[in-house]
């Protein structure tokens, strides 16, 4: 499984590449705090497949690279994906680097 660092991700956000983030986390934590991504709960990421592109870089991300891991080993398995990133640490380990007041 390919994965991806907080500075990795904070070094394509300010440089405007095209990439695509999706957040499996639930939908109450995704209002607490997010980093814009699209939301897809775990449970639904299957069903909700078709909304996660084939065709660019996606970087996935939950809590804390958990739940981002799982939903990466599903999506691989059953949808065939190869374009897919885990957030190591998730979105605690971004907030711990650099906050969210951007």
């Amino acid at each position: 499984m390919k994965s991806i660092t907080v500075e990795e991700l904070r070094e394509l956000q300010e440089s405007g590449a095209d990439f695509q983030l999706i957040d499996v986390r639930e939908d109450y934590e995704y209002d607490e705090a997010n980093l814009g991504g699209l939301l897809i709960p775990l449970a639904t990421v299957i069903d909700e497949a078709d909304q996660i592109d084939k065709d660019k870089r996606v970087i996935i991300h939950c809590r804390s690279g958990k739940r981002s891991a799982n939903a990466i080993a599903a999506l691989e398995g059953m949808k065939g994906y190869t374009n897919l990133e885990n957030l190591e640490g998730g979105i605690l380990a971004y907030i711990d680097a650099f906050g969210l007041d951007d």
